[in-house]
């Protein structure tokens, strides 16, 4: 297993931008790809960035293409998500994931073997 522990939620106005942080330790085995995911109340947690640990490919939900970024920062164990142009419907609250699979889908909740705890990110009109 693989112990992520995000930070970086708040509060924010519409248009403004947050970074998430989630830290990775106490890995026994290799993490192939790590991603952002979110969950709305009543609705189906969404992936909404993910990014392959060998060669840094990224993918995003067609939604917060252009705006959100996500990063990884191998000596420090650390993912990133910047997320800037922020929308009352990003509100939600947003899951770091890593994947000791073979990462065959980087935006698909099946793909990850283990999360975090969750941030909440709230955006305001």
């Amino acid at each position: 297993q693989v112990q992520l522990v995000e930070s970086g939620g708040g509060s924010v106005q519409a248009g403004g931008s947050l970074r998430l942080s989630c830290t990775a330790s106490r890995y026994r085995y290799n993490i192939y790809c790590m991603g952002w995911f979110r969950q709305a109340p009543g609705l189906v947690r969404e992936g909404v960035a993910g990014i392959l640990t060998g060669g840094g490919t990224t993918y995003y939900a067609e939604s917060v293409k252009g705006r959100f970024t996500i990063s990884r920062d191998n000596a420090k164990n650390t993912l990133y998500l910047q997320m800037n142009s922020l929308k009352p419907e990003d509100t939600a609250v947003y899951y770091c994931a890593a994947s000791s699979r073979y990462c065959y889908a980087p935006l698909e909740y099946a793909q990850y073997t283990d999360w975090g705890q969750g941030t909440q990110v709230t955006v305001s009109s």
